[in-house]
């Protein structure tokens, strides 16, 4: 069929629907419900036969409106709060989970590049790390307790300033995706060049044994959620990239639901590697078997909750 019969024979339906949403009337939900499955039927035959067509961006919007109007005033169900971490956030981890893969691609890049940058420029590591870390690292080796800087500061304080930064952080990597994912991408990259610099000093001091079983006691579920957090904001980014069919504000308002649901999901993790680091990790005369058995603990945990459990989930789902 052409898009002008196609048109013909079904715009007095779709200003039906137009009316009957826009009328302050009371609405039969049987009615509703069947035009509603009709508009959803023509989309399908107008993204398959006219995709680029201004019939199909009518249709996709038209589509969001009245399914906005049918849920708006639906009850929301009791175990809403355990639904969204059991069923909802492992959907767009499996949905997008492209974005981030592409968000784990650029972060270990750029580690690769802060470690061999470091390696080949004494000065780097200063130039990431800054000097004061550094002098105060160098002078804690000396003494014995190179990693002595997590057990400097109250725990409770500690906590409370990790846990703080570190959803500061995944907010940011998240919102700068509006700069169409650059914004995005450059923070991962700053962060991936500044761990890549920091575990390549400590090998560089022959003491990267000791930093990866100290640092990724808490580091594993930290650096994990950041990566997620860019993730969110690829979404949000790629949204305005590539808006598909919704027209891009339309697109935009989708992404950035979908992300902000994302780093809402993350912020029981940080707390978590907020614990981890002000409680756990400045425990320095914990056997090293049991710094393994937390460190793999959790990568095991984060690797099932957000790759294993959405595949099983939703691979034949979706």
């Amino acid at each position: 069929m052409r898009e002008s019969a196609f048109v013909k024979a079904n715009i007095s339906k779709w200003e039906e629907f137009e009316s009957l949403i826009g009328a302050k009337s009371k609405k039969d939900p049987d009615q509703l419900a069947d035009l509603f499955i009709q508009l959803t039927d023509d989309l399908s035959y107008a993204q398959t036969h006219f995709p680029q067509s201004e019939i199909t961006i009518y249709l996709n919007n038209l589509s969001t409106k009245v399914h906005q109007y049918i849920y708006r005033n639906k009850k929301e169900r009791k175990n809403r709060f355990v639904e969204f971490w059991k069923l909802e956030l492992p959907k767009i981890f499996w949905v997008h989970r492209k974005e981030f893969l592409y968000s784990l691609l650029f972060f270990l890049g750029a580690c690769l590049i802060g470690a061999f940058s470091a390696a080949n420029d004494d000065a780097f590591v200063r130039l990431i790390l800054g000097d004061q870390y550094v002098n105060m690292t160098l002078n804690n080796i000396e003494r014995g307790v190179p990693l002595g800087v997590y057990g400097e500061m109250a725990q409770a304080d500690m906590f409370v300033y990790i846990t703080f930064n570190n959803v500061r952080v995944s907010f940011i990597a998240f919102a700068m995706g509006l700069l169409a994912s650059i914004g995005t991408v450059f923070m991962l990259f700053q962060n991936g060049v500044m761990l890549g610099s920091f575990q390549y000093f400590f090998y560089s001091k022959g003491l990267l044994v000791t930093s990866l079983l100290t640092i990724w006691i808490h580091g594993t579920v930290e650096i994990i959620s950041i990566i997620i957090a860019g993730g969110a904001g690829l979404i949000m980014g790629n949204s305005i990239l590539f808006p598909g069919t919704y027209t891009r504000m339309e697109s935009l308002k989708k992404g950035a639901l979908t992300g902000a649901k994302v780093v809402l999901g993350l912020v029981p993790m940080f707390i978590l590697a907020g614990f981890l680091e002000s409680f756990v990790t400045r425990l320095f005369d914990m056997s090293d078997w049991i710094k393994g058995l937390i460190i793999f603990g959790s990568l095991a945990f984060m690797i099932y909750y957000i790759i294993l459990y959405p595949r099983k989930l939703y691979k034949d789902v979706l």
